[in-house]
């Protein structure tokens, strides 16, 4: 029985196909509906949507491509109107993309990301029964869970172009129709979708004009129709390539341009292959990652023929100086921040290339990757760089940021994440030698008990077997996408907390490549800073992170929330005997201190007593109580029982407090105690008189929450208590 609102019809497409469809009502009566053409032999297939059926399959039958196909499903819903059938189209033409089952003679999404009543509340629910009909009669095959993981999906082209995505398409195409400049730089951080606008393009030009869809760009469709006109003009069969330098990463984008209909995997080439041909348009990808003649191991003879063939001095030359000479337009899609080792062509290169009059550029600034968008972005570089401060705290919704003081925790909720939701991998920094390259059976890696090895494989590790199990490096990881990604910073980089700044031990730095060449040390250190960077933006969902240098740590400790360790959750936190006041025990207040409100007054007289953590030195200045409420959620979770250190002077701003106050209550609970981040500022008015105020500021999911004011007479009766120092347990 048939309890889905949707309704797949499957009907033979030849000419007798319309005394059929005569008698569907929802073709005949000109309803909106979806439909895929597909052939079994040939692989191939072809989706649409369309409010007059019968004059589409009419068209159809008379097309080149489209008549050689055999099969048409229609599917018919009394729930579809014209958006929801666009929506379906695309969603259709993007997951079968993925799926591989088919190649599509679709020369892009159509009209997508457009919002329609009802779009999440009903039609996902609907799309979902469309695609398991199809997985049904086999026409397509993998879970959508599945597809949204594969590269094949990740880097198709069909996908649906962001507003500043398509202004940069834009302005490539204007660039390439007038021929204005035989250079263009595309400059754009990670995540900001450089090798989709490339793939996309490439596919734009290599799909004839009839089969491509322009009316994603609504206002701006003839316009754009016009450019490519002018392109096609200038080249009606363009010789083209998408060059990306890095050999792993080269790899995985062969296997994409295979399954796409009118590409192949031979227009994916590494950058020595361009000194054989001559090219209408070279794309470069990663283009930061094009190497000189520095530290370059087995490949300086390949560098140096392909320099002797192009006639090019190999010591003053780059594989940049051959994208340009090889081809009539050059764009390259580049990123200073993810230059990583010596080998890089240098950003002084980049920068005369850029100021060249034979050169123009555009940027792409949004954040497409990470779900914690801009602000986390820009906050791993501010981290990273020492450009923070105390109260720069992260508030990053939908994204799980977490500093682990466990790496066996770490690794156990990577593999969860990954059971759970596919591509959660450990990366770590170049900290370590390769031992198990010439003898699997060696380890790598030892923190603690823990021990782990390197990837096992460099070409397309994230996508290998045993990947989940092994820790991947910035060679193998670079250009990729994850779910979630586990950082271990490495004994390599540190934290001189006298200076404030993030320093770098060379001693520990294993990538022998990676700083041979290198007097000096500021330039190693870019280096490592841009590698950290680069991978702590890998992934989508979420970032963990483990630190193996002690002062490191307590550096980040300050800006990244920390992970409640499974031991602290686990272990029981009150004692009921063998008690030490001070010892191995601390007092437990029950002032059940609310995190969004000041709680009633209540006498400090410990009578429970917790168990002392491991690694904190015993005081009698350390109690604990419990935290209520979800103020401060970010940090604290609602219940949890928290460490604090009694207030005895110093700086407080910046850091979390437990503070009373006698005489202000909030007007529900008419409470006096509450946690909060402290921040104080002092000011003198135009009568020269001396101000100071306190803010106390709540770090919550909830933006309700308001930041408690107390200026002047209202600090006569405020004090803190104590300094939050850590999270005990639930």
């Amino acid at each position: 029985m048939n309890l889905s609102p949707v309704s797949i019809q499957h009907y033979h497409f030849e000419p007798r196909l319309f005394e059929e469809l005569n008698q569907n009502r929802y073709a005949k009566d000109l309803w909106p509906l979806v439909y895929i053409l597909s052939d079994e032999e040939s692989k191939l297939a072809y989706v649409g949507e369309t409010t007059n059926a019968l004059a589409r399959m009419s068209t159809h039958l008379k097309h080149h491509s489209k008549r050689r196909l055999t099969t048409v499903h229609l599917i018919t819903s009394n729930k579809f109107n014209k958006s929801a059938t666009l929506d379906i189209e695309a969603n259709l033409i993007k997951y079968m993309a993925g799926d591989r089952v088919y190649q599509l003679l679709n020369g892009n999404l159509g009209l997508a990301n457009h919002n329609y009543f009802q779009k999440k509340e009903v039609y996902h629910e609907v799309f979902l029964s469309i695609w398991n009909q199809l997985r049904s009669a086999g026409i397509t095959r993998h879970s959508i869970e599945h597809i949204d993981n594969s590269d094949l999906f990740k880097y198709s082209p069909y996908k649906s172009l962001t507003v500043e995505q398509s202004e940069g398409l834009r302005q490539i195409l204007q660039h390439l129709s007038t021929g204005q400049s035989k250079n263009l730089l595309v400059e754009g951080g990670a995540g900001t979708g450089k090798t989709i606008l490339a793939i996309f393009l490439f596919k734009m030009l290599s799909t004839h004009l009839d089969d491509f869809s322009f009316r994603e760009f609504g206002s701006e469709e003839k316009q754009f129709i016009h450019l490519v006109s002018a392109i096609r003009e200038r080249f009606p069969n363009p010789e083209m390539a998408l060059v990306v330098p890095m050999a792993s990463f080269r790899a995985t984008l062969k296997k994409v341009f295979r399954n796409i209909k009118g590409l192949n995997a031979s227009m994916v080439i590494g950058p020595a292959e361009v000194t054989r041909n001559r090219y209408d348009l070279l794309m470069v990808d990663e283009s930061h990652r094009l190497r000189r003649r520095v530290n370059l191991g087995t490949y300086f003879s390949a560098f140096d023929k392909a320099c002797a063939a192009l006639n090019l001095d190999k010591h003053t030359r780059s594989e940049l100086d051959w994208m340009i000479m090889q081809s009539n337009h050059t764009i390259l899609f580049y990123d200073q921040a993810q230059s990583i080792k010596p080998s890089d062509v240098s950003k002084e290169e980049f920068n005369r290339l850029k100021t060249s009059k034979s050169t123009s550029s555009l940027s792409l600034k949004s954040q497409f990757r990470v779900r914690g968008g801009n602000e986390y972005v820009e906050f791993v570089r501010c981290l990273l760089n020492g450009k923070l401060k105390l109260s720069n705290r992260p508030t990053f919704d939908n994204y799980e940021f977490k500093l682990f003081d466990s790496l066996e925790e770490m690794i156990s909720l990577i593999k969860e994440k990954d059971a759970e939701v596919g591509l959660s991998r450990m990366i770590a920094g170049y900290a370590w030698e390769w031992k198990s390259k010439n003898n699997p059976d060696l380890f790598d890696i030892q923190i603690g008990e823990v021990k782990l090895r390197w990837n096992g494989t460099a070409s397309d590790w994230i996508n290998s077997e045993n990947a989940v199990n092994e820790v991947g490096c910035i060679h193998t990881t670079q250009g990729y996408d994850l779910n979630y990604a586990g950082i271990i910073f490495g004994n390599e980089i540190s934290y001189d907390p006298v200076n404030e700044e993030i320093i770098i031990r060379e001693d520990h730095y294993y990538d022998r490549n990676g700083k041979q060449s290198i007097k000096d040390p500021k330039e190693l250190k870019d280096f490592i800073l841009n590698i950290y960077q680069t991978i702590m933006l890998r992934g989508i969902r979420g970032t963990f992170v483990y630190i193996c240098d002690s002062n490191l740590k307590t550096y980040l400790e300050n800006y990244i929330p920390k992970r409640l360790t499974h031991s602290d959750s686990k272990e029981p936190l009150f004692l009921t005997d063998g008690i030490f006041p001070f010892e191995n025990a601390i007092p437990f207040y029950d002032l059940k201190v609310a995190a969004g409100n000041f709680s009633e007054p209540t006498a400090l007289e410990g009578h429970r007593w917790v168990k002392l953590p491991k690694g904190i030195r015993p005081s009698s200045d350390l109690f604990a109580c419990r935290v209520t409420g979800n103020s401060m959620n970010r940090i604290i979770p609602s219940d949890s029982v928290c460490l604090f250190r009694k207030y005895r002077g110093g700086s407080r701003n910046g850091l979390i407090v437990l503070a009373e106050h006698t005489h202000v209550q909030d007007d529900d609970l008419g409470s006096h105690y509450t946690i909060k981040e402290y921040e104080s500022k002092k000011w003198i008015d135009q009568e020269g008189q001396e101000h100071r105020s306190i803010s106390l500021k709540p770090r919550s999911y909830d933006p309700d929450y308001p930041v408690l004011e107390l200026v002047d007479d209202e600090l006569s009766t405020f004090q803190i208590v104590g300094v939050f120092e850590r999270i005990l347990g639930e």
